[in-house]
């Protein structure tokens, strides 16, 4: 774990970049709250809606992003408002939070905008709960949204807008069908199921911090899209709040809540989750527990009665809390109660097998490598307009959703060694396909790489090899033409075209595992 956070590649040091820029939105954005005369409860508020505005809008274009930004507010507001307008209303509350819990995920189908206003939805209802807020300090912390997501728009899109430079990523639909069949259908159900029941034996255990339940339920759910990711989900979630804990212990605690060392620390913890997210689940849960714990010390609910710190009033009511161990355990039990809540949504209420989204995913990877190849035979072929790079992009991006979707089998506690092995095989295969379109491409971009009737050939053995893989009723698994020596301008590109051949022949054999024994389990 700690080599794939350490050692894990940074390409054009994005990552490093993009957790720079979070604690600097962040920064400034708690500054303004406080420039503006806001409570610390309403600085909190900003910082954390600075953090979502940084954090989830993954738009593919930064257009797109500005947009997404823009359009948060107008998801978070009103679900604050009735946060805040129930919130001496127990039972209408709880109602109305599983409704926000469903509703976010459902917005997912919408693709990345959806699914961000579904967080920032959620997160709007689950900060009422953290900071107690009422209607009458709802004026005030509705401004301080506004100003920290403005203050956060400005630093990602005007100061530091190091985006335009990439190119832009490809947004690969969500999959399924029609009503239930559609994942994110199943998930909406699942979600609101679990956190029911999160919430339910959340408030049975701690009448004050039952919404921590609730929150490892969502979250849990956030970016899986199968049974077997929710489960490995749910353990990585557990784990690093376990560690958070015990780094807490050691580092939060003795600050005492102490307002500049306090300060220094929350700016860690924020670089920590944004440098460590695309990488770790653990340890960026690791870096919210110690982040959390943070807060709650500069607000005194560490340390009792503290009247206020970093120049804002205190947080009202900040005394009467359990003692630090006690404040620990509980929310060490109240994310054990969500992640149960979420395991037992995902096994029981449509469950969405790791098969089936496993199998979709691969074979829309599948017929993104057959695109691939026709885009550069045509580029080689001199056909105008023809490009394969952005089929490149969308290959790479399907990619990562096949291996996010395959985890659960490779994870080192699978006691199902052959099932294991089969799904190292595809991800191993995949990637040399992925590396020969790479290859393939960069020669079909030299001027220089001319038509070749056996590039016809070549690619279109490699249409059958995919449709076979992808045909459930075909018999045969595709065969690799003998290679041949390759004297002219298109030797790369037929090398390229070969071995992708001879990798697709290859998948055949882990693909077509007979049916007592599936690549993953129903």
């Amino acid at each position: 774990m700690l080599k794939r956070v350490f050692v894990a590649p940074d390409p054009g040091r994005t990552r490093l970049r993009f957790a720079a820029r979070a604690v600097l939105g962040i920064g400034l954005a708690v500054a303004v709250c406080g420039a503006a005369g806001h409570s610390l409860p309403g600085a909190v508020t900003g910082g954390l809606a600075a953090l979502l505005a940084l954090f989830t809008v993954m738009d593919p274009t930064v257009r797109g992003q500005l947009v997404t930004t823009v359009l948060l507010p107008v998801a978070g507001l009103p679900v604050l408002a009735v946060a805040a307008g129930l919130h001496d209303h127990p039972v209408a509350r709880d109602l109305a939070f599983l409704a926000v819990v469903g509703a976010g995920v459902y917005a997912r189908r919408w693709g990345p905008r959806g699914h961000s206003l579904g967080v920032f939805a959620f997160m709007t209802f689950f900060v009422a709960q953290f900071l107690h807020t009422t209607t009458g300090q709802l004026a005030e912390v509705s401004a301080a949204v506004l100003l920290s997501v403005l203050t956060a728009a400005v630093v990602r899109f005007g100061v530091w807008c190091f985006e335009r430079r990439l190119p832009a990523a490809a947004a690969p639909a969500v999959l399924g069908g029609g009503g239930l069949d559609r994942v994110t259908t199943r998930q909406a159900v699942q979600a609101t199921a679990g956190a029911g029941f999160a919430l339910v034996v959340g408030q049975m255990v701690s009448g004050e911090r039952w919404y921590w339940a609730v929150g490892a339920t969502w979250w849990v759910f956030v970016n899986t899209a199968s049974r077997g990711e929710t489960l490995v989900r749910g353990f990585r979630r557990v784990l690093g709040t376990v560690l958070g804990i015990g780094l807490a212990a050691l580092v939060v605690v003795p600050l005492h809540g102490a307002a500049l060392p306090t300060a220094v620390l929350v700016a860690v913890c924020v670089f920590g989750i944004f440098y460590t997210a695309a990488v770790s689940y653990t340890w960026m849960m690791l870096w919210v527990t110690l982040l959390a714990t943070a807060l709650y010390g500069l607000l005194g609910v560490l340390v009792p009665g503290v009247p206020g710190v970093l120049g804002f009033p205190g947080f009202p009511g900040a005394s009467g809390f359990p003692g630090v161990p006690g404040l620990l355990a509980l929310r060490l039990g109240e994310t054990a109660v969500g992640a149960l809540g979420a395991w037992l949504a995902v096994l029981f209420v449509l469950p969405v097998t790791t098969h089936a989204v496993t199998d979709a995913w691969i074979q829309r990877a599948l017929r993104c490598v057959h695109a691939c190849t026709a885009e550069a035979a045509a580029r080689l072929a001199g056909t105008a307009g023809a490009d394969p790079a952005p089929r490149v992009a969308e290959l790479e991006e399907l990619l990562g959703r096949v291996r996010l979707s395959v985890a659960p089998l490779v994870h080192p506690l699978n006691p199902m060694r052959g099932r294991k092995r089969r799904a190292r095989q595809v991800l191993a295969l995949l990637d040399d396909c992925a590396r020969e379109i790479r290859g393939l491409v960069a020669v079909a971009a030299d001027p220089e790489a001319s038509h070749d009737e056996r590039l016809a050939a070549a690619c279109h053995r490699v249409e059958l090899a995919v449709e076979a893989l992808i045909d459930d009723g075909a018999d045969t698994a595709p065969r690799v033409a003998p290679a041949h020596p390759r004297p002219t301008a298109a030797e790369a590109a037929l090398t390229h075209l070969h071995a992708l051949e001879h990798a697709l022949a290859e998948l055949a054999t882990p693909l077509r595992a007979p049916s007592g024994s599936p690549l993953v389990g129903a």
